[in-house]
């Protein structure tokens, strides 16, 4: 099986390191590559932040240039929380913008947020038996 590394672009690497262990419970495991990335520890997979500065591009590929601003991608993390509401308070305590209120389905809770650096993220809390409630 694959290991799987989440990767996400920042701004600033302490002011990331700040809003992923407030807003998520997320601990700094070690600092890489002279301190421009950063390992979160304390999700199912390690996430590393890292030092990307404003105007400068993806890859030779891409011509749009990073920005900070609330943008929108077709990839983003959903993080499972046990109580959604305190969880959004957390994360709004911390920097994070609430999208939409929590919305409920027979599965689970689900609200969108997104971080101060622009990213969309979602919490999580399951319902009954979560996915195999509709399985």
């Amino acid at each position: 099986m694959a290991e799987i590394l989440i990767n996400i672009d920042v701004g600033g690497i302490d002011s990331a390191i700040n809003f992923y262990t407030a807003a998520l419970g997320l601990q700094l495991g070690r600092r890489l590559f002279d301190g421009t990335v950063a390992e979160m520890l304390g999700a199912s997979s390690k996430i590393y932040l890292l030092l990307k500065s404003a105007g400068s591009l993806p890859s030779a590929e891409v011509i749009e240039s990073r920005n900070y601003h609330r943008h929108w991608t077709p990839v983003h993390i959903n993080f499972v929380v046990e109580d959604i509401d305190a969880a959004i308070k957390q994360a709004q305590a911390a920097g994070a913008k609430l999208e939409s209120e929590p919305q409920s389905f027979a599965w689970e809770k689900l609200a969108t947020l997104s971080d101060p650096f622009g990213h969309g993220l979602c919490l999580v809390q399951w319902l009954g038996a979560g996915y195999d409630e509709i399985a």
